[in-house]
């Protein structure tokens, strides 16, 4: 029992950091005035899209052109490189892994700074490993492309809905819509790789556990993306600027 609950401590501090991410969304999607639409036009011409959200979260692959060029192989990889590698990742590695050490999530770790940075290498490496399969390696393979498309108009719940659908619907090079099989199945490719460092968590049970943590993960990176601009606005000017 004690492993079982040590397996599952992890994911459970990831979807409260994902929580985490929908709450800050809804400080600004629930407190948007009428003065939106105004807004939203005098932030209509083109800006440059902030790299990262209040100084935690990568933003590299966020676009608010509906109609982009068609991103090369390097291009995508690029995009899965800026994402491994921001300061962001390492800054959520830092909190995730002291979470894990708190709760003692996979024992064979251990304790101590040996343990501790066990499981900062592990997590870096989930980020790492994520990031490449969903945003280079598949979507090369399968032509789609990983950026997320602001959708930035309509109704709060439409654009919410439309946020937590890019989970499985994505844009491929064609300029289609797609299932996302990027995101399913690199999501589960990066999850399949990572038993061979968690040997406290190979089971079925585990795994579907640790896929359904990222999968909201994800979900709530995507909703933070799409209202970034809208909370940006209701914050303090050095908030916004990360």
């Amino acid at each position: 029992m004690r492993q079982r609950n040590a397996g599952t401590s992890i994911q459970a501090g990831m979807i409260r950091f994902s929580l985490y991410r929908l709450a800050l969304v809804a400080a600004a999607v629930l407190n948007l005035s009428a003065q939106q639409n105004t807004g939203a036009q005098q932030n209509a011409q083109p800006q440059t899209e902030d790299k990262r959200i209040l100084f935690l979260f990568t933003n590299h692959r966020t676009t608010d052109d509906s109609e982009p060029a068609t991103l090369t192989a390097r291009g995508k990889f690029a995009i899965a490189w800026d994402d491994a590698t921001d300061r962001a990742i390492i800054t959520q590695t830092f909190i995730l892994s002291g979470i894990g050490q708190a709760s003692d999530s996979n024992p064979s770790f251990g304790q101590g700074i040996e343990g501790y940075a066990h499981r900062f290498g592990t997590t870096y490496a989930d980020f790492a490993i994520e990031n490449v399969m969903t945003e280079g390696v598949f979507p090369t393979l399968l032509h789609q492309d990983p950026r997320y498309f602001r959708r930035g108009e309509g109704s709060r719940p439409s654009r919410l809905g439309y946020a937590v659908s890019r989970l499985f619907i994505t844009r491929g090079d064609s300029g289609k819509n797609q299932f996302n099989y990027s995101e399913v199945v690199g999501a589960a490719t990066s999850l399949a790789i990572s038993n061979a460092y968690y040997p406290d968590s190979r089971s079925l049970g585990n795994n579907l556990g640790r896929y359904a943590t990222q999968l909201v993960f994800d979900a709530a990176s995507n909703v933070l993306k799409e209202f970034w601009p809208d909370l940006k606005r209701k914050l303090p000017r050095r908030l916004g600027e990360s």
